[in-house]
C-alpha cells in the first residue's frame, strides 16, 4: 500500500435528530453507508490510511461491514472518542453524557495520526472532486514549514436542503486565496435568484447563492495536535463544568487564525454536497447515490 494522507472520520455522533445511527444506515444499492463512498473516493484520490473515530460498542459492526471491502486499499484504524479521555488536571463532570464535541473528537485520534490528514464528518457526501483538491494540497505540505491548513469550501447553493432551513458558515476569503473570516447564518434556504436567511430580527435577508460555504471537510498536519491540546485546556477551564458545552473544531480554527498561529488556504469545488442531518434527508441520500451509481461515477458493488 502506498504512502499517502490519512483520512479521519467523525463518526461517534449520536444522531439525535436523525433518529438512529446515521453512520450505519444503508444507502448504496448493495447496502452501503454514505462512509463508504467517502472511504472510496479518499481512496481514488490516493489516501492511504482511514482512522475511524467512534464510540464504544460501534467498531464490531463497521469492523463486520468493513471485512474484505478495504483489502489492499485502505488501511483502517479506530479511535474511540471517551468522556473521559482529558488533558492532565481535568476530569469529566459527573452527569455528563454529551460529548466533547468535534475538536475533542480529532483530538482523540492523536495517537493514530503522524502525517498530513483531511478530517470529514461520517454522514456527510463531499464528492470526489473535493477529495482530489485536498489530497493534493495535503501531499504538497512541506515538513516543518508555515503551519497552513486547508478547507474545502462548497457553493452556497451546492448545499442547501429540500427539507428545510440549513445553517452554514458563509466564508470570506484574502486575495491570496486563505481563510479569513466565517459568519455562521441560521434558518437558510432556497429563494430565488439564489438564497435567503432569517437575520436576528426575524427578517429575511437575500444571498446569492454562490457564496463560499463550509462544511467541515478540513485539511490539517499533525501540529494541530498540540494546539487542540491547548485550546482543550482553555475550553475546559471556562466551560468544563457544563452539562452540554461543545468544542468545536470550526471555533478552534478561527481562534488559531485570529492569534495568527495558521493560516487556511481556501479549496473550492463544485461538487454537491448531502448529508443525512434528518431521517426525511435519506430518501433523497438514495436517490442520489443511485444516480451516482448508474451515471457511472461509482461502480456496482462498490468494493467488488
Amino acid at each position: 500500500m502506498s504512502s499517502g494522507p490519512t483520512l479521519l472520520v467523525l463518526a461517534a455522533g449520536l444522531g439525535s435528530r436523525y433518529g438512529g445511527i446515521k453512520q450505519m444506515d444503508p444507502v448504496g444499492p448493495d447496502g452501503e453507508f454514505v462512509l463508504d463512498y467517502s472511504l472510496y473516493d479518499a481512496w481514488k484520490a490516493g489516501f492511504a490510511k482511514a482512522v475511524l473515530v467512534v464510540r464504544d460498542g460501534m467498531q464490531e459492526a463497521l469492523n463486520e461491514h468493513f471485512r474484505g471491502r478495504l483489502q489492499k486499499r485502505l488501511q483502517l484504524e479506530y479511535a474511540v472518542q471517551r468522556l473521559d479521555d482529558l488533558p492532565a488536571g481535568f476530569s469529566c463532570p459527573a452527569g455528563r453524557q454529551k460529548p466533547w464535541g468535534t475538536g475533542h473528537a480529532i483530538w482523540s485520534a492523536r495517537q493514530h495520526i503522524s502525517t498530513p490528514f483531511a478530517a470529514i464528518n461520517a454522514d456527510d457526501f463531499y464528492g470526489r472532486d473535493a477529495y482530489l483538491r485536498l489530497g493534493e494540497f495535503l501531499r504538497g505540505l512541506t515538513p516543518g514549514g508555515p503551519e497552513t491548513y486547508a478547507m474545502v469550501a462548497y457553493r452556497l447553493s451546492n448545499t442547501l436542503s429540500e427539507h428545510g432551513t440549513v445553517s452554514r458558515g458563509i466564508c470570506e476569503k484574502t486575495a491570496e486565496g486563505f481563510l479569513q473570516s466565517v459568519v455562521e447564518r441560521t434558518s437558510i434556504e432556497g429563494a430565488e435568484p439564489g438564497a435567503r436567511f432569517r437575520d436576528t430580527d426575524g427578517s429575511w435577508q437575500p444571498l446569492r447563492g454562490d457564496e463560499l460555504a463550509s462544511m467541515n471537510f478540513w485539511g490539517f498536519d499533525a501540529r494541530l495536535f498540540r494546539r487542540l491540546e491547548s485550546l482543550f485546556v482553555e475550553f475546559l477551564q471556562a466551560k468544563g463544568n457544563e452539562a452540554k458545552s461543545e468544542f468545536y473544531i470550526p471555533t478552534v480554527v478561527d481562534t488559531l487564525i485570529q492569534r495568527q498561529q495558521c493560516r487556511v488556504r481556501v479549496l473550492e469545488t463544485d461538487e454537491r454536497w448531502f448529508g443525512m442531518t434528518y431521517a426525511e434527508d435519506r430518501p433523497l441520500v438514495v436517490s442520489k447515490i443511485a444516480d451516482l451509481t448508474a451515471g457511472g461515477v461509482y461502480p456496482h458493488g462498490l468494493w467488488n
